[in-house]
């Protein structure tokens, strides 16, 4: 049996796919299983993934759009390895990714979980420099030194500076959580690293930059934007804190993401919905001036709302996001 399984979970990105999967197969560490979970989809995929003639990879083929936690979860039910990583479709990993995190597991039986820092990529799998150190100062990362990671709930909970892409699991500790809930659809990775660190589990953190993150256009629909706003709101509702501290910090949280989702619900025209997430965010919050503005646009017509959320992000400040996004669009 393989000592390590990873898991592509894929839809649709047949350009992008084989950038991901031949990162595995040049790995130094090669003692693997590469299964690679395709949620339906309606391209080229198939005959892409029949191009490698590897013993080590298996191919899960859903003959329709099964969702994206239930997609990822097919993998993890067909894993076998001891330890799990599984990383999206349009990602990569460094060719020492398996070696370096399992040496870790190895050598720190008590480590449930090791996570690496991570470079930034374009369209083109071009690395960008400023935008990885950007976004490692973003989710403090580059406050993480290579050790036990303190404060774990606060790490995953409250400054989100793990990422699921760039982390090998020991599979039991994924069991005894149930890894991928369905209803966290949209945003799974987040839900898991913070129900593993409610649960008492051990990360270690590896500083080293070993697996590749790409920013591209087909990540910032407006549609994602609320189906991911969405689950989030249903996972931070979900939580329960040990601490007076940290609950407290769940109920800002939790009326924060309902400010954004109550404001991109008003934009698209769910406006009942959208007035509701707005009042129960001021319960907590307060009348900031966001939700007073997000409240008198949703009584203008659709259209006109539309231009306002265009205008203001057409003239605002763009982050090293969009930068990077815009680089190949």
């Amino acid at each position: 049996m393989p000592k390590v399984s990873v898991c592509i979970a894929t839809y649709n990105r047949a350009t992008l796919l084989p950038y991901a999967v031949n990162s595995v197969l040049t790995q130094t560490y090669t003692d693997f299983e590469l299964i690679i979970c395709d949620d339906g989809s309606k391209d080229d995929t198939p005959t892409v993934v029949s191009q490698w003639n590897d013993p080590r990879i298996r191919y899960i083929r859903h003959p329709q759009n099964i969702g994206r936690s239930k997609n990822m979860r097919s993998g993890f039910d067909a894993a076998c390895g001891d330890y799990f990583i599984k990383f999206d479709d349009d990602d990569a990993l460094t060719p020492e990714f398996l070696e370096k995190t399992v040496a870790v597991l190895e050598a720190e039986p008590t480590v449930d979980f090791v996570c690496t820092n991570h470079w930034v990529i374009n369209q083109n799998g071009e690395r960008n420099e400023s935008a990885t150190r950007e976004n490692s100062v973003k989710w403090k990362k580059d406050k993480l030194k290579e050790d036990i990671i303190p404060e774990l709930i606060k790490q995953t909970f409250e400054y989100q500076s793990l990422q699921v892409g760039s982390t090998l699991f020991r599979r039991s500790c994924l069991e005894e959580v149930n890894y991928m809930r369905p209803e966290a659809d949209g945003c799974e990775d987040y839900d898991l690293l913070v129900r593993l660190a409610i649960a008492g589990k051990q990360g270690y953190f590896l500083p080293e930059f070993l697996m590749e993150y790409r920013f591209h256009g087909g990540q910032t629909s407006l549609k994602q934007n609320l189906h991911f706003l969405s689950a989030k709101v249903f996972c931070i509702s979900s939580y329960k804190f040990p601490t007076e501290e940290l609950e407290k910090r769940r109920i800002k949280k939790l009326a924060w993401t309902k400010e954004v989702f109550g404001l991109r619900l008003i934009e698209t025209g769910n406006t009942v919905k959208g007035r509701q997430m707005l009042r129960e965010s001021a319960e907590v919050m307060g009348n900031s001036r966001r939700i007073q503005f997000g409240l008198i646009l949703s009584y203008l017509p659709l259209s006109l709302r539309k231009f306002v959320f265009q205008g203001y992000r057409q003239f605002r400040p763009k982050d090293y996001t969009e930068q990077v996004r815009e680089t190949t669009n």
